[in-house]
């Protein structure tokens, strides 16, 4: 079987993060240590109740971003004023774990959001309570896996990064040790 490459990101979790976090909350065990669960990466387009082809180059952006086939999410409830029944496609996700996601996060951190034009940080204050963090991107170009030239329609994206860490604080320092470029 051949050598896999640890992610730089799970590395520097591993050596510099655990550790420094299992020293600063003062926990008795290992497995008490925040980390990151899973990066959920989803994108809505109303658009697609008219035009199914929009879903398909939706689908087609999630997967070359990602690395990962993107699935198609269903309207779970029926709203008329949206002219939206339930059933209908609406939009499509992807759910990173593992290797995949820790690939995905150092690219976001030190490629992707580094091109956001005027960019400052990532809003501190974007946890939800439970210690995870949601993050709104506003055009999928700054991914340099999207060409210019071959997309349809500038959309948006969301990023949920979902952690184990029980407060927001704990979220905080995780991700800011991680590397995540929160404004100051």
């Amino acid at each position: 079987m051949a050598d896999k490459k640890v992610p730089n990101l799970k590395a520097k979790y591993q050596a510099e993060v655990a550790p420094a976090l299992m020293q600063k909350f003062g926990y008795k065990s290992v497995m008490q240590i925040p980390k990151i669960d899973k990066i959920v990466v989803n994108c809505g387009c109303g658009e697609a109740r008219d035009n199914s082809k929009v879903l398909e180059a939706v689908v087609g952006d999630l997967t070359k971003i990602t690395g990962q086939k993107a699935i198609i999410t269903k309207a779970k409830k029926s709203v008329a004023n949206f002219k939206l029944r339930e059933g209908m496609p609406i939009g499509a996700k992807v759910t990173l774990r593992g290797d995949r996601m820790w690939e995905f996060l150092d690219r976001l951190f030190n490629v992707a959001l580094p091109r956001v034009r005027d960019f400052r940080g990532i809003n501190p204050n974007a946890f939800d309570g439970r210690g995870n963090y949601g993050l709104g991107i506003k055009e999928q170009l700054i991914f340099p896996e999207i060409e210019y030239d071959k997309i349809d329609k500038i959309r948006g994206l969301d990023v949920v990064i979902c952690t184990t860490a029980k407060t927001d604080e704990e979220a905080k320092e995780l991700l800011s040790l991680i590397g995540a470029p929160f404004a100051r």
